[in-house]
């Protein structure tokens, strides 16, 4: 009996040191994303031992984990019609509010979802349950685009089914189908998600065969570069769950086909130093030292280095390409975008990459709404359902619809 009792305290004290973390004072429910970042982390290690035994890809087992549980048929209500079907070859769930006549034109949303470019799906019951609210509290029709991940496709692909599904929409015929009013039309996304939403506004405004163009841009905690992983956010929350700085790094990586190995040059700021001479313009847009506030600089200073890894930008120069970094973009560019809403987190290492896009978009003459809270970290907006409910899940989510409500 005693060994018994001895071997369950035994699992107990081991159990909760692998999910205990230290966590900031400020941030919403901490235990509760313990438990979330437990599980999560669980997951990466058992796809990483799946991985080195040649079982499968990581990426996979992360995903297969992520949505085995979650997965929805598109599933009607009295107030919202949902459908599957496909735009230019790009598979897309629609959600059409049925409040009103059918004569009327409807505010529209393309919803583009996050995961790291790998993760996640349209039908998740996260994302369905997100544009199914947003299309009964908008009376509007929501398309959430299920664009391919990694490791199966690579950029651009995640890009071109974002664009190619954003693009067919906005065709005058495809709206009126749908009965879109089409000066009232945004495109949003969320992580990975709010990178393809502003890298697909942006060639949308460039598209002269685009007649009809977005009235609003929504971007919810956005990643939007690749050439510094040492902002003041990277370095306060490089420890932050659910986003550790080195997934991050390892995310962009996968999208852009890069070697797994070029991690830690990545990480430490080489495929950016000073002697590479091709990076230098790209570099100067992500300078926070010019785009953030004094507040959120604090003490913390700029990781640049004199001589780097020419290999990594040789190898994969798609971290230049403003396809993938939306950041890097020229001020020409810039200034043909939309009304825009950045939605941003203390506790998130892509907090300043947000906060770097809306300054730049201001700097260009945009209007721009920027929507921070203190309290949140990354990926809080997707988690305002059980059972992974925390109660800033519930506030973002509301804040952020009642912006479109107000704008679109």
């Amino acid at each position: 009996m005693k060994s018994t009792l001895g071997f369950v305290f035994f699992c107990f004290v081991l159990t909760a040191y692998y999910i205990y973390i230290p966590l900031p004072h400020t941030i919403s429910e901490p235990w509760k994303l313990m438990m979330l970042d437990a599980t999560f982390r669980g997951v990466q290690h058992l796809g990483n031992l799946a991985h080195s035994l040649g079982l499968s890809h990581h990426i996979r087992v992360l995903n297969f984990a992520v949505t085995f549980f979650g997965m929805l048929s598109p599933t009607s209500s009295e107030g919202v019609r949902v459908t599957d079907t496909v735009f230019d070859g790009v598979q897309v769930r629609v959600f059409e509010a049925t409040r009103g006549s059918d004569s009327e034109l409807k505010r529209s949303v393309v919803y583009i979802h996050g995961g790291g470019w790998s993760l996640g799906s349209a039908r998740m019951q996260s994302y369905d349950y997100l544009c199914r609210k947003m299309a009964e509290d908008l009376n509007a029709v929501v398309v959430s685009v299920d664009y391919r991940l990694a490791p199966e496709v690579h950029f651009p692909e995640q890009y071109n089914d974002a664009y190619l599904g954003t693009k067919h929409f906005l065709l005058p015929e495809v709206l009126a189908k749908y009965s879109v009013d089409p000066n009232r039309v945004a495109v949003s996304g969320d992580s990975a998600g709010g990178n393809l939403a502003a890298a697909v506004s942006q060639q949308l405004a460039l598209d002269s065969s685009v007649t009809n163009k977005p009235k609003l841009q929504s971007l919810i905690y956005p990643v939007l570069q690749a050439l510094d992983f040492n902002t003041p956010s990277y370095q306060q929350n490089r420890d932050v769950p659910i986003l550790y700085r080195p997934l991050m790094v390892k995310f962009w990586l996968e999208y852009l086909n890069g070697d797994p190995s070029f991690i830690h040059s990545l990480l430490v700021n080489n495929h950016t130093s000073l002697d590479l001479s091709q990076v230098a313009t790209s570099r100067e847009k992500v300078n926070w030292t010019s785009l953030l506030p004094s507040a959120l600089k604090k003490n913390y200073m700029p990781v640049v280095q004199a001589t780097g890894t020419p290999k990594v930008i040789q190898e994969v120069p798609a971290l230049l390409d403003v396809r993938a970094a939306p950041l890097i973009a020229d001020e020409d560019v810039l200034k043909l975008l939309p009304q825009t809403y950045v939605l941003t987190c203390e506790h998130d290492v892509l907090r300043d990459d947000g906060i770097m896009y809306a300054r730049r978009l201001e700097q260009a003459g945009i209007r721009v709404t920027h929507d921070h809270y203190e309290d949140g970290f990354h990926g809080c907006m997707i988690f305002g359902l059980w059972p992974t409910y925390f109660s800033i899940g519930i506030q973002t989510m509301h804040n952020y619809i009642k912006w479109l409500d107000q704008n679109l």
